[in-house]
């Protein structure tokens, strides 16, 4: 699954956007989820985790103007793939307001 958003902003502040939405998650679902692992490598993320059983995998890169999210949902999932699109690119929608 890829999604690309406009995030209207520069790099640092993209981060510290994706930072704290990534924290207010583990707060909010972090019961839900396992074996969560987040590594930053120049602006490119890369992260990982279990839930339900079921493992999500990908990427998520800032360029100047976009943010590229690239993930690979587990097969059992798929069937799924378009409400969590629609629920990623919401959430972008609330976090870099000038995709609206």
């Amino acid at each position: 699954m890829r999604i690309e958003v406009l995030h209207h902003t520069d790099k640092p502040a993209a981060r510290r956007k994706i930072e704290e939405k990534i924290e207010s998650m583990q707060q909010q679902y972090g019961h839900l989820a396992s074996d969560i692992e987040k590594t930053w490598n120049s602006d490119t993320l890369t992260f990982s985790c279990k839930a339900r059983g079921l493992t999500v995998k990908g990427t998520l890169e800032i360029t100047d103007t976009t943010l590229i999210l690239d993930g690979k949902l587990p097969l059992m999932a798929r069937p799924f793939e378009p409400r969590i699109h629609a629920t990623v690119e919401q959430a972008a929608k609330e976090m870099f307001p000038g995709n609206q």
